[in-house]
């Protein structure tokens, strides 16, 4: 039996604030261990945050899936997965979640709970990585859960922790967390201002790759 949406969106929230906790904790804990080696603390941060994926989709799967991210709820609606009217309630707590996991990560590294980052991620060539990292992101869970569904906790993580490297962007592919991490001013931060095209690139990603693989991997008639 499918559980209770109550119980799925605490699972949302929960999943969505521990995965902030790591994306933001890692990134604050490489940059202060690395000496100056951006390269070395962005290995930190990206090993970090595919593990912690990881980790949390395999305990709360059998709760909400989990989706943490806001254009995977939209693209499991569409795709007859969950109900049109539990994507508003799944988006609203993916995102709470995520913001009070930064709210906690800077209180775990004695930081002000809240300030605006003041990191730049503009221009074409870091909203078309967003666009590429969504596109991504979805292809490996439509492809996974259609053939492989106990991989693709692990093929999620490896991919997220591969796309930090071959995107500009480092792979935010998540509006959620794209959100979230306005609102700290550390190594993992965004400007505000430049949230809304990453946001806008990662749902057309998404809805490009839903559409990809409906007709690439059709659903087998039961």
């Amino acid at each position: 039996m499918k559980p209770s949406l109550s119980r799925r969106l605490v699972s949302e929230f929960l999943g969505s604030t521990l995965l902030l906790a790591a994306v933001v904790g890692s990134g604050i804990m490489a940059e202060r261990l690395a000496a100056g080696n951006i390269a070395l603390a962005l290995l930190a941060n990206s090993l970090a945050t595919g593990a912690a994926l990881v980790a949390i989709i395999l305990a709360l799967e059998s709760v909400s899936g989990p989706h943490l991210n806001p254009v995977v709820t939209i693209a499991d609606a569409f795709m007859g997965g969950l109900p049109w009217r539990e994507v508003l309630p799944y988006i609203v707590v993916q995102c709470a979640g995520a913001i009070v996991g930064v709210l906690a990560t800077h209180a775990m590294f004695g930081l002000p709970l809240l300030k605006a980052s003041t990191h730049v991620r503009s221009g074409s060539a870091q909203v078309f990585s967003e666009f590429v990292a969504t596109f991504g992101l979805l292809a490996v869970i439509w492809g996974c859960v259609r053939r492989r569904p106990s991989a693709t906790p692990f093929a999620v993580g490896a991919y997220i922790t591969a796309a930090y490297w071959f995107t500009s962007s480092t792979s935010f592919a998540n509006p959620a967390v794209t959100l979230a991490r306005c609102l700290t001013d550390t190594f993992a931060g965004i400007r505000p201002t430049d949230a809304l095209p990453f946001m806008g690139a990662q749902l057309v990603g998404a809805v490009t790759a839903t559409f990809v693989f409906r007709w690439l991997i059709p659903i087998r008639a039961s």
